[in-house]
């Protein structure tokens, strides 16, 4: 599977330098459904297909790869909230730490959205504003400049 960062770079743009993670803990499926569901619409298939050709890779190592590696670890965060083995699921719970309740998961989870959102942003200005560098980028297609949301409140443009 062709992505535009490893498993490895995710882990380490996702997480900060305290918080160990073993390697396997993202998957390349992982890291193509993020794109797929968060790249894609902004960047647009040509471009993105460009990009997974090994085109433009500064693009990737300056803008693209931090908010996918947190949007990639949004979506596997729930999982790595709990544990699965042969009894069953259950939430981590040892004599040095507890699990965080519901209210800082949902406040974790939040802000995991919002920075990875504010990084999105900026990456799709820095394409937008450079039509030379990226001209596969269509504007008129970038979901970015035809929704976007502010707190509960969804617009479309």
């Amino acid at each position: 599977m062709n992505t535009l960062i490893t498993p490895l770079q995710a882990l380490k743009l996702a997480f900060g330098d305290g918080e160990y993670l073993p390697p396997s803990t993202f998957t390349e499926a992982q890291i193509a459904a993020a794109e797929e569901r968060y790249l894609v619409p902004v960047v647009g298939r040509a471009l993105h297909e460009r990009l997974l050709a090994g085109a433009c890779p500064e693009l990737v190592a300056e803008h693209l790869a931090a908010p996918l590696a947190l949007f990639v670890r949004l979506a596997a965060q729930p999982r790595l909230d709990i544990r699965t083995d042969r009894t069953g699921t259950a939430a981590p719970y040892t004599a040095s730490g507890r699990p965080a309740d519901a209210e800082a998961r949902r406040r974790a989870m939040r802000s995991l959205r919002t920075e990875a959102r504010a990084l999105l942003r900026r990456a799709a200005a820095h394409i937008a504003a450079r039509p030379d560098l990226y001209p596969e980028y269509d504007p008129r297609r970038d979901i970015l400049n035809r929704c976007s949301t502010d707190g509960d409140l969804v617009q479309i443009r």
